[in-house]
Order: structure tokens, then sequence, then C-alpha cells
């Protein structure tokens, strides 16, 4: 299954606030997530600087769908006060990271 990666920032001192928001993640946003075909989804913390780890079958198709859905607006909404985020302007998405290396 194809995977992909992002990077984005965490504002100074929102740090536990971010954690708290996750460990918190409303059920419909998971719904969400699952819904436009994301699975493997971890998310990694150094400093204010977070790494995102995805999969998925068809990224084209995942991107519209989180695009689209009222779910992810207002999560995106609930987030962006605590967040540094710099959006691809062609996708409206995080940038993905290209892959560099893999070990299987």
């Amino acid at each position: 299954m194809p995977s992909y990666a992002w990077v984005l920032g965490v504002r100074p001192g929102y740090e536990d606030e971010y954690r708290r928001r996750h460990d918190e993640l409303w059920p419909e946003m998971a719904d969400c997530l699952r819904a436009a075909g994301i699975r493997n989804y971890h998310i990694f913390r150094h400093g204010l600087t977070l790494f995102g780890y995805f999969e998925t079958d068809d990224l084209e198709a995942t991107i519209t769908a989180l695009r689209e859905d009222p779910v992810n607006r207002r999560w995106s909404d609930y987030m962006a006060d605590i967040m540094q985020v710099d959006l691809d302007p062609r996708t409206g998405f995080p940038f993905l990271l290209p892959r560099q290396w893999s070990l299987d």
C-alpha cells in the first residue's frame, strides 16, 4: 500500500494542548479519516515539529474526500489556533514529503 508523510508545526507553548486534543479526538473525525481511505496513521512530535505518516490506496481520492468533509473542516478550524500549517496550494493539503529511502 502506498505510504505518505507530512511535516507541520505546533505553535510554541501549545504542545500539551495539541496532545490533549488528539487524546480526545472526536469519534466522527476518526470516522472521517477512515472514510477518506486513510489507514495506519501516526503522528510523531519532536519539539514543535510534527511528523505524520499514513497509508492510502488512492491519495487523490483521499485528499478530495477530506477537503469536502464538513467534519474535517471543523477539526481544521478547531486546531488552527495551535498549529503552524503550510498547505500545498494545488491540493489544499499539507505538503507531502518525498520518500528518500525504505527498508523492507
